[in-house]
């Protein structure tokens, strides 16, 4: 973003990830420097540090952006306060960026084959800033879209193309129109950002970075079905994100935005925050209404759906976060403009949540349709220590793990249906050869079984049981017939279950069935695990003709269970070894069986 042509920048990550690494402490070593130099009266130029939502690269934080006017904005990556004086007199007064400070080449590239859109504002703005909200466009979308009839912008969505970003993918448009169509005076609008799926943070760090633009969306869609209360629940364990979105709440109520006449615009919206407990199930709408209403969070059965019948028996539309941050763009730019990008089931983009074993972990915001490859290789720089890739699962607990055939696969839910995962709310898990696939799968299950509500009995004994077979097979004790057992329950458990959470939850152990049967049958017949991973059938022995005699695997080890002298093999003492796998993880050349 280029400089205003009166003053210096520093743009500075304070997401829940640049927070944690120290950005506070940074921002206060710019402001303290600026100071103690006189800045400003030497340069003539305001010096202004901006505290800005999440910048995507999440591992590299603490990230700082220096913008001076009538040069390139520059990116320092991984930046302590012990930096910031060599930066303040090298680059800021001498104009000439500290060389080996600067992001690399690898910053350039996570960003090319981006489509920041959602994020435009993220990590560019002030994100409690309501006056740089507005220098962005903020609430240009409302003003529009009062203008028109509500089923007028209802048609908008519509033709945009856009479907919720919170799991099913169901047309956003038609959602609001069942709201709209029902009667009654009485309606609510919630968004939903009980974001539970393991490793996925999209929707927290839009509503740390860019909060009046969630309340911007929820205010369109409010006008649209004549809604005049709405919700935002969100789980506790993301205090940053309700901090900054009950001051943005806040200021929108003093300054009129919010209220009985939204901006003057003629139409009443009341907006709150509503903290969950952390209940994964709460992310199932019924589940999340049952919160709300103060009862323990658990399903119902649908119809009615909560179009009909939903918060206190009233007619309700529930989204989650990106999708209604989706809505504010729609009206900026046009539905025409948002449904040339993407494909042609999924129009816009999508943000993925990327962790496990890739090189570059964080947020990505691509068109709808990249591919997986291109989102893991191209953008996040590959697997972590050059490993080879085996599976990346998509779509969190209630997706499925995608094998390297399927990398061609596009970021979109009908092609991650038809490959056996699914988009979800857009968290990736990358795994490498050292990865077992049963384990995951195991890991997954168990994760859904602590979650479920236990109010159906399938989910709450079939996960179970499913979970004991799985646990029996990483141990060793897999029988045969294990398999068809496993995949016989995982499709009763999908019929028959109450809510998302069960009809999705053996996802996992059915994808990892599809593209990794040979693993199963290793450990049920043979009592191997080929990943080297479940420790109670790993040997634990040195491969002489692999191990380059470095001696990494013995500084590594806790409990010094491994002899070895410079230029000698190591060796593994079985009697004090804990198989805590220390020394395989460590072992670049795979030297450790």
């Amino acid at each position: 973003m280029a400089a205003n042509a009166e003053q210096i920048k520093v743009l500075i990550c304070q997401g829940t990830g640049g927070m944690a690494s120290g950005a506070q402490a940074v921002a206060d070593a710019f402001e303290e420097e600026f100071s103690r130099q006189g800045v400003q009266a030497k340069i003539g130029k305001r010096c202004e540090v901006v505290g800005t939502g999440c910048r995507g690269l999440c591992a590299n934080d603490v990230l700082v952006d220096i913008e001076i006017p009538g040069h390139e904005a520059v990116t320092y990556d991984f930046v302590k306060p012990e930096l910031v004086p060599q930066i303040v007199e090298e680059h800021v007064l001498g104009n000439t960026p500290v060389p080996k400070k600067v992001a690399g080449p690898y910053y350039a590239k996570f960003l090319e084959k981006q489509m920041r859109v959602i994020f435009s504002r993220c990590g560019t703005i002030n994100a409690e800033s309501i006056e740089d909200f507005i220098a962005h466009k903020g609430f240009t979308g409302v003003e529009k879209a009062v203008k028109m009839k509500p089923e007028e912008v209802i048609e908008e969505v519509k033709r945009s193309g856009l479907r919720g970003r919170g799991g099913g993918g169901f047309p956003t448009g038609v959602k609001w129109s069942f709201c709209a169509a029902s009667p009654g005076e009485d309606k609510y609008l919630i968004c939903n950002a009980d974001e539970g799926d393991p490793g996925a943070f999209m929707d927290r760090s839009v509503l740390e970075g860019d909060p009046y633009g969630v309340i911007e969306g929820m205010m369109i869609a409010s006008y649209a079905i004549g809604c005049k209360n709405g919700y935002v629940y969100c789980r506790a364990e993301y205090p940053l994100a309700i901090k900054r979105l009950q001051k943005a709440i806040d200021t929108c109520y003093e300054k009129g935005i919010l209220g009985k006449d939204c901006m003057g615009l003629g139409f009443e919206f009341n907006l709150r925050i509503k903290a969950g407990a952390g209940a994964f199930v709460c992310g199932e709408e019924t589940a999340l209404m049952a919160s709300i209403e103060g009862h323990r969070g658990m399903s119902r059965p649908r119809p009615p759906f909560p179009a009909v019948r939903g918060l206190w028996g009233k007619p309700t539309n529930i989204n989650n976060v990106e999708t209604f941050a989706n809505v504010s763009y729609i009206f900026y730019n046009g539905a025409e403009w948002f449904s040339s990008i993407g494909t042609e089931g999924t129009k816009g983009t999508k943000i993925f949540a990327l962790t496990g074993k890739v090189k570059h972990t964080g947020l990505v915001e691509v068109p709808a349709g990249t591919t997986m490859k291109e989102v893991i290789y191209d953008v996040c720089g590959g697997i972590l220590n050059n490993r080879k890739f085996k599976a990346v699962q998509a779509g969190g607990p209630s997706g499925g793990c995608l094998p390297a055939e399927a990398l061609d696969a596009e970021v979109d839910y009908d092609s991650l249906i038809k490959a056996g995962a699914m988009m979800g709310s857009g968290g990736l898990v990358v795994m490498d050869e050292t990865t077992c696939m049963v384990d995951i799968a195991r890991f997954f299950l168990n994760f859904t079984r602590v979650e479920s509500c236990g109010k159906c009995i399938p989910c709450r004994i079939g996960l179970k049981i499913m979970l004991e077979i799985l646990e029996r097979i990483t141990h060793g004790h897999g029988q045969e017939g294990d398999i068809e057992l496993l995949q016989d329950m995982a499709y009763d458990i999908k019929k028959s279950s109450l809510c998302g959470l069960g009809q999705t939850a053996p996802n996992p152990v059915l994808s990892t069935i599809r593209y990794f049967r040979d693993e199963y049958e290793a450990h049920i017949n043979e009592k191997r695990c080929p990943s080297n991973s479940c420790k109670e059938l790993l040997k634990f022995e040195v491969v002489e003709s692999a191990c380059k005699k470095c001696g990494l695997c013995f500084r590594i080890c806790p409990v010094d269970a491994i002899r070895w002298e410079k230029g000698q093999l190591a060796v593994i003492d079985k009697s004090k070894c804990t198989k805590c796998t220390s020394c395989y993880d460590a072992c670049r050349f795979m030297a450790i069986e």
